[in-house]
């Protein structure tokens, strides 16, 4: 369905308490498609181990063609939900070498001293898996600049966030944050005000801030837009949920509109559509669009799905990038 409704690709989240494994579905999804890119959106660096990881989605490389994609983070729910912590950038960064290194079949020193080498991803032959970042703050976007091939920003949809080069963070190698040398997207929110029921109108998107970030409990069990803005304002003098300690990279906004907290999404088609226009304009090479979550019924879902597709997605598809 999402392949004939003309997207170029489909992530599936890797998050084991709220949702079954990702290799497996990409695996069924390879199959049942001839063209989309499949992508993991996102993995983690704590669940599973990084030759563990390199494994699953050349699996999916393997399976689909070479149409795979690992979407990682530093901070998910699946972390959250098993009480670990996040790792530092640094212990990202050594992840993301490390994955990227058994991805190119090649003897990669792990963080225990071994030296280890995945036999068959080298023997295979298969296209190297491109890996993408998910980033919010400057030093993710900093580990994602050197070790990744793509960054995907999770800052919400307001063009001045997302505009190239005010995003750049102080000391990151400017050769490679560079629209024309690395590949530069961005997570997006949309869901229908028309025609999604008012508990999904109210409902705080921890996208808005990022896709893959703790979500605030306090945020998540009041659970509105307004809410989310206080706690934004607040987060500009303390950087940690005062529920959980964890933290959270946010630009605080003095208005409770969801359009100044960066969702394309408040508002029926019309309005989506000249909020993107704008995006268009900027040198982004992939734009990953985040529906409705699963506290909406089935029937609303493909009810939006299809006026996405039907009012949206050909003016997104109208630019340069993929969706």
């Amino acid at each position: 369905m999402v392949e004939d409704s003309g997207f170029d690709g489909i992530g599936i989240v890797d998050t084991q308490n709220l949702a079954a494994d990702p290799y497996s579905e990409l695996c069924l999804a390879a199959h049942a498609t001839k063209h989309l890119k499949l992508r993991t959106a996102v993995t983690n660096p704590v669940t599973r181990h990084p030759a563990v990881t390199a494994s699953a989605i050349a699996t999916v490389q393997a399976e689909s063609g070479g149409r795979a994609v690992l979407g990682s983070v530093a901070v998910i729910s699946a972390v959250a939900k098993i009480g670990e912590r996040a790792p530092s950038s640094k212990d990202f960064a050594r992840y993301i070498s490390q994955v990227q290194g058994f991805l190119r079949g090649e003897e990669v020193t792990l963080d225990n001293g071994f030296r280890s080498r995945n036999e068959w991803i080298a023997r295979a032959g298969l296209p190297k898996v491109p890996v993408d970042v998910a980033a919010t703050g400057p030093r993710v976007i900093e580990v994602a600049a050197t070790l990744a091939d793509s960054v995907t920003f999770a800052v919400g949809a307001d063009p001045e966030r997302l505009a190239w080069p005010p995003t750049t963070p102080t000391g990151a190698p400017a050769g490679r944050l560079d629209p024309a040398t690395l590949k530069l997207g961005a997570y997006l929110n949309w869901w229908s005000i028309a025609i999604l029921p008012a508990r999904v109108r109210c409902r705080a998107e921890p996208s808005a801030r990022s896709p893959t970030s703790r979500e605030c409990p306090a945020i998540r069990r009041r659970g509105c837009v307004r809410t989310t803005a206080r706690w934004r304002r607040k987060s500009a003098r303390r950087t940690t949920c005062p529920d959980t300690r964890a933290e959270t990279p946010v630009t605080p906004s003095s208005s409770t509109t969801p359009s100044s907290i960066g969702l394309p999404s408040a508002g029926p088609p019309a309005h989506c559509v000249s909020r993107f226009e704008e995006l268009l304009k900027l040198s982004l090479d992939h734009l990953i669009v985040v529906g409705p979550g699963a506290d909406v019924g089935p029937s609303d879902q493909l009810q939006a799905l299809g006026l996405f597709t039907k009012e949206v997605l050909p003016v997104l598809k109208s630019g340069r990038q993929t969706v």
